[in-house]
């Protein structure tokens, strides 16, 4: 038995945590750089405020609706996903962090009323951190999903709560529900189901498991079987290992000077390499890229990206910013301006599992450069962010993000925790 547990409209609600002056008012969140819209509130919602529009064609008309719009805030965010989660673990700790709002729980070893557990979750996770959450149980991973997408729509008879078993109708519910509003199955996927003749969840889950996997493969066998409440994926207690990190950003102004880029690419790489280690990962290539705005007339659109392979795996951020750095430079083009740049290690592999290239020099200094990360790590762990740099990274800071109306880090930052006054 699966529970999974989602936390309700997650980006908005952290940002009414610290701001109770928010509750029962409109709250969109905005992606990076003030772009476009990424979360919405419940009110948001029934304004008719869409997902993914860019807010600068909303705020007009939105203008006297009395909707708080809030810059992304991924630190707050982070940090009151891992409190919810540890506060579920304390119900079970057999977990699984899905994403960061969300989360399987295995029920198996669970006693008495499964409702009342799930809504003991709620309350408690409400409490303690004050986000809102709802619960879905069942006795498959893709049935708990079904059932907390219920559970949300108020479907359930438990408030935020929903248990499978206790559906009246657990084939009309299937029956109403399209292929790919079921976890795991995407649009173009819902479509070739249809020409199948598999116009519902119901028919996905009674159809014969060989079809499946002979037109789809093994996952869409396996959804298909989980539908009809034969359990085939396991609780993943431990994530899968990362195929690469990715750190990119839109700038908050367009670059054209080539300075102004090599500091940010050098701060991408840093923040990549932080990654690296927390992971406890090395990368044996660099990947740089960089474009223009597509949407744009005043020049023509250019993007480019550069790989430089390493002669072996490193977590060093000097080398990871210097490699960067070259790579930058054999694609950058002057006369342009250009809205986004990006760091991406494609080839990881665990420390410890180390393969260089065959006439590779072997550098005998490489216990004194993780001894020169781990202090380096250890420094920025404190509480001034990032206390230590390296030079290249300040060479300009025009890059930096547009968050005008970010939130404090209340939960991160000893400066942004929140004043009370006693009267």
């Amino acid at each position: 038995m699966f529970a999974l547990v989602d936390c309700n409209n997650f980006y908005a609600s952290c940002e009414r945590v610290f701001r109770p002056a928010l509750e029962g008012r409109p709250v969109v969140v905005l992606s990076n750089n003030d772009g476009c819209v990424v979360a919405r509130s419940a009110e948001a919602k029934a304004l008719g405020i869409p997902m993914a529009k860019p807010w600068f064609k909303l705020e007009a008309a939105l203008r006297g609706q009395g909707v708080a719009v809030c810059s992304s805030n991924y630190a707050l965010y982070g940090d009151l996903s891992a409190r919810v989660m540890q506060t579920l673990a304390r119900f079970c700790p057999r977990l699984e962090t899905y994403s960061i709002d969300e989360c399987f729980l295995d029920l198996s070893g669970a006693r008495g009323d499964l409702s009342a557990l799930g809504l003991d979750m709620a309350r408690t996770v409400k409490q303690w951190t004050g986000i809102p959450v709802s619960v879905g149980i069942g006795p498959t991973k893709t049935l708990a999903k079904v059932a907390n997408r219920l559970a949300k729509k108020g479907q359930g008879p438990a408030g935020p709560v929903l248990e499978w078993a206790r559906l009246p109708d657990p084939r009309g519910t299937l029956a109403a529900l399209a292929p790919e509003d079921v976890w795991g199955i995407s649009a173009r996927w819902g479509e070739r189901l249809r020409r199948l003749g598999l116009a519902s969840a119901l028919a996905l889950a009674e159809a014969d498991p060989r079809l499946l996997r002979k037109a789809f493969g093994v996952v869409m066998e396996r959804i298909g079987r989980e539908l009809a409440g034969v359990s085939c994926l396991p609780l993943e207690r431990i994530p899968p290992p990362r195929k690469q990190i990715l750190v990119s950003r839109s700038f908050g102004e367009r670059l054209a000077k080539l300075d102004d880029l090599r500091g940010a690419v050098a701060a991408f790489a840093a923040r990549a390499g932080e990654k690296l280690r927390r992971q406890r990962l090395r990368t044996s290539a660099v990947t740089v890229f960089l474009q223009t705005s597509p949407f744009t007339d005043a020049e023509p659109f250019y993007a480019n990206g550069a790989t430089l392979v390493l002669d072996r795996p490193t977590r060093d951020t000097g080398r990871l910013v210097s490699v960067a750095d070259q790579a930058l430079t054999r694609i950058y083009r002057p006369g342009l301006a250009y809205q986004k740049a990006g760091v991406l290690l494609p080839d990881l592999s665990p420390e410890g599992v180390e393969q260089g290239l065959l006439f590779a020099e072997q550098p005998a200094d490489d216990a004194r450069s993780d001894r020169l990360m781990d202090r380096l790590d250890a420094l920025n762990r404190r509480p001034a962010h990032r206390a230590v740099r390296y030079a290249s990274e300040l060479l300009s800071d025009k890059w930096h993000m547009r968050q005008r109306r970010k939130s404090p880090a209340y939960t991160t930052d000893w400066r942004g925790l929140p004043v009370v006054w006693a009267h």
